[in-house]
């Protein structure tokens, strides 16, 4: 345009908009194997106790606490898997001499889960659910050393799988996945089961042989994972595809399935990522106790968005991989860095490690 004409439309030349630089986001991770049972599975540290290492939770302020569903205790740990001195020891249903069977963790830190022994009382800071039918409770002002068993329903053949804590108009909710009865227990702040409509959490479209396995509240919800059923109903069946993942309120109401089939192989743990966990920030991870592998997804519609692959540009595979959880920022805990333990060897052995955003990386395609 010349100048009589940009004289008369007010119009100036187009200036040439500065490109904007082209953020690579890294791709991929690093793990490490911080504690193991045993010396043979390559792991930083050792501790005996830790075998079929399996719920995870952090106290916002200290330590990681984690359940060994092979000898029955909980052990904790620092960020680079040095084992504390605390263990605590979580109890069997009533007049068993078995040990306990720890799955589930969940922490607490409202005034509610009150646990008694003699003249000792005490909200419950760590809750534990299990494969004996037991939900316990650990208040270090009552036991310091030992759980304090609240819930028995071992009678009622009850298999619990998974554990946490949400909250509804009620106050705060106890969840407990019931692998064997195809259904979630729920428990108010008093450890009383809550009565709940006669389709809560329950799927309209769960296909056959399919029970709730994991669970976590994220967001306001509460996330089911689904493994299908072996023929005992007590154990999870593993393969491509036998997996769910569906979204329900708090009391229960079903708000979607947000994950079928695909890449879910018996999938138990799950974890938001922050968004400086690298390729996969802001999304679902879901990680498969059926293959070892960690599936990412869209947390808002469950699209696929990939697998974590290591730096070998493998997919990060961990033998009897169980539980998930970033860190709280403290004890080299980072809140960008997921947390892991499996039951590797068919759940006979304990491995506690974590997964970082590789350094120095840079993006490819998947």
């Amino acid at each position: 345009m010349n100048a009589f004409l940009r004289h008369l439309t007010g119009s100036q030349p187009l200036q040439a908009r500065p490109e904007l630089p082209i953020v690579h986001l890294p791709s991929y991770y690093e793990v490490r194997k911080l504690v193991a049972n045993l010396a043979a599975l390559g792991a930083e540290n050792i501790d005996p106790n830790l075998v079929n290492a399996w719920g995870i939770a952090f106290n916002p302020f200290g330590f990681v606490w984690v359940s060994d569903e092979g000898t029955g205790l909980s052990t904790l740990y620092d960020g680079d898997g040095h084992p504390q001195s605390l263990v605590v020891t979580i109890p069997p249903p009533a007049g068993s001499s078995e040990r306990g069977e720890p799955t589930g963790i969940a922490f607490y830190g409202g005034g509610g889960f009150v646990v008694s022994n003699g003249s000792s009382s005490g909200p419950s800071r760590f809750i534990f659910a299990g494969e004996d039918g037991v939900i316990s409770g650990w208040a270090p002002n009552v036991d310091f050393t030992n759980a304090i068993r609240v819930v028995d329903n071992s009678p009622l053949g009850a298999v619990y799988k998974g554990l946490a804590i949400g909250a509804s108009g009620q106050g705060a909710l106890l969840y407990a996945t019931d692998f064997h009865n195809g259904r979630v227990d729920v428990f108010d702040a008093a450890f009383q089961p809550v009565v709940l409509p006669a389709r809560a959490f329950h799927d309209p479209h769960l296909p056959h042989c399919f029970a709730p396995f994991g669970i976590q509240a994220i967001g306001g919800d509460i996330y089911v994972t689904y493994a299908k059923q072996d023929a005992d109903r007590d154990h999870e069946v593993a393969g491509r595809g036998l997996g769910l993942v569906s979204v329900f309120s708090p009391t229960g109401e079903f708000v979607r399935r947000l994950i079928t089939r695909g890449a879910l192989n018996a999938p138990w743990g799950l974890a938001l990522a922050p968004a400086s966990f690298g390729k996969f920030g802001n999304r679902l991870l879901v990680g498969n106790f059926g293959d070892g592998a960690i599936n990412a997804y869209d947390i808002a519609n469950g699209r696929f968005a990939g697998r974590l692959r290591g730096t070998d540009r493998e997919p990060i595979r961990i033998d009897g991989l169980w539980g998930l959880a970033f860190g709280n920022g403290v004890n080299n805990q980072p809140l960008n860095t997921l947390f892991f333990t499996a039951g590797p060897g068919d759940e006979e052995h304990g491995l506690y490690g974590r997964i970082d955003v590789a350094r120095g990386d840079v993006a490819d395609s998947e």
